[in-house]
């Protein structure tokens, strides 16, 4: 059974954490005379962090709007510690898609991993969307994105988060890494595994994690871990990248699992990267490899660096084979289903958008062309989602509005984050508003916020029922 071991102090807060015995053991054996500052570091409150959004605006611009309390992040440009006193997730930038709030040692991964526009790159376990969605900024709308998600419901929290960040080129899947493996086959230049694992890296922001743990927990992970390792390499390219991540201190769920994915791969070979120079290399002592260059994987200490913990491997695929031709997804080429958005484009928009098409029911999507053939996938968002075509008529998505700059719509209706009606808005509220009739991007500090719809001086709302909020 677990003992009360460690005391966190979280504000003015005192909060008991019940550390496991085993864990606590273990531990003391790993670090030696570091554990007492690691013990340390759980009695200090966690660190917050904030990501910004490059698909929104420049970082100059989001310093000079938002009126946070803010710290750079070293590690990461667009990253910042903020004070929770703040509460970024209650202002409306947060609903604009204007920033992710994510841990500061979670952001690591992602930056080290140096993803570029125009490559094909899969996500293999991507809710809630922290790291799909910090890929996706550093790729500009510009290649194919699949963020997979095996879990239905945290399917859809990712499918959201997309949504939200005003991504276009990602195509979000429910599926196993497996029934990946078999569609795809070698097709992505990189692949991001971030394990499912014992979480003892989020003991202090998370209590749960410490109810979940047991050494059985640990060793079970290294099934699971080394299973989906396989599968991910079975769709990367000759020459491609496998980034492996956890949050947790474990070296079975961490440099053994290199390690023995390794053995079995002899193709691959550990990265040294550049970034590593904030953190700390992996122990290679803590394994029983011989020849493998654990010390250029990754950890992130609580005790060395504000933040939580996680470990990060950056693999090479040195040999294997060339980017199979699977069929492309093709462009939708009725005429008479396109028509309506058509209209609605010309009418609503500076420009028609252009792409490869896709219909899925009355959904309108434009998919990267990059994409293979769909049928027989689980997707949850097949690109950029456009809208719906209703009787007669087209009516755009949130996900088109969020994707927007006001310049790329006719009509724009521009608010402040301190104007009452952004809180009206978001509460899904009509308002008093003079314009033309039409549709309209609401902005707030110029940040597009979703549709409205002038009709005889009111501004109709057209914000998703399921994100208003409350009060």
């Amino acid at each position: 059974m677990p003992s009360a071991e460690e005391v966190a102090i979280l504000g003015k807060e005192v909060r008991k954490i019940e550390l496991p015995k085993d864990f606590l053991e273990k531990m003391k054996t790993l670090l030696a005379e570091e554990f007492e500052d690691f013990m340390a570091s759980l009695h200090k409150e966690q660190s917050y962090g904030l990501r910004v959004n490059p698909l929104k605006g420049s970082i100059d611009e989001f310093m000079e709007k938002s009126g946070f309390s803010l710290r750079e992040i070293p590690w990461v440009p667009g990253g910042f510690f903020y004070n929770k006193e703040d509460y970024p997730g209650r202002h409306p930038f947060h609903s604009a898609g204007v920033y992710y709030i994510q841990d500061p040692s979670a952001m690591a991964v992602v930056e080290l991993m140096d993803p570029k526009p125009g490559e094909i790159i899969l996500d293999l376990a991507a809710a809630p969307g922290g790291k799909a969605t910090q890929i996706a900024g550093k790729m500009k709308d510009k290649g194919l994105l699949v963020a997979n998600e095996i879990h239905p419901r945290r399917a859809d929290i990712l499918s959201e988060n997309v949504e939200r960040m005003g991504i276009k080129n990602a195509v979000v899947t429910n599926e196993s890494p497996n029934r990946l493996a078999e569609h795809f086959g070698v097709y992505f230049d990189r692949i991001l595994v971030d394990a499912p694992c014992s979480g003892e890296g989020m003991f202090r922001k998370n209590p749960e994690a410490i109810l979940e743990w047991s050494p059985d927990l640990v060793v079970k992970n290294q099934e699971r871990q080394l299973e989906i390792l396989a599968q991910a390499d079975k769709m990367l390219v000759k020459g491609g990248q496998l980034v492996y991540s956890t949050c947790t201190f474990s070296p079975e769920e961490n440099e053994q699992i290199i390690a023995a994915f390794i053995k079995k791969h002899p193709e691959y070979k550990v990265e040294r990267v550049e970034g590593a120079k904030f953190f700390t290399p992996g122990r290679k002592d803590w394994t029983e490899a011989r020849g493998t260059d654990l010390k250029n994987t990754i950890r992130l200490w609580p005790h060395k660096l504000e933040g939580e913990g996680h470990f990060v491997g950056l693999l090479r695929k040195t040999q294997g084979s060339d980017r199979e031709n699977p069929p492309l997804v093709k462009s939708h080429k009725h005429n008479q289903d396109l028509k309506e958005f058509q209209r609605f484009a010309k009418e609503s928009l500076r420009s028609v958008p252009t792409g490869v098409y896709t219909l899925f029911g009355d959904e309108l999507y434009i998919t990267p062309e990059e994409m293979i053939d769909m049928k027989g996938l689980r997707v949850k968002r097949a690109g950029w989602h456009l809208g719906t075509n209703k009787r007669n008529r087209f009516e755009p998505s949130h996900a088109l509005a969020l994707s927007l700059q006001a310049k790329e719509a006719k009509f724009s209706y521009e608010l402040t984050a301190r104007d009452e009606r952004v809180a009206k808005y978001l509460r899904g509220e009509t308002f008093s508003a003079e314009g033309e009739k039409g549709w309209y991007v609401i902005t707030v500090d110029g940040y597009s916020l979703g549709w409205g719809k002038i009709a005889n001086r009111v501004m109709k709302n057209h914000y998703p029922k399921g994100l208003r909020i409350l009060g």
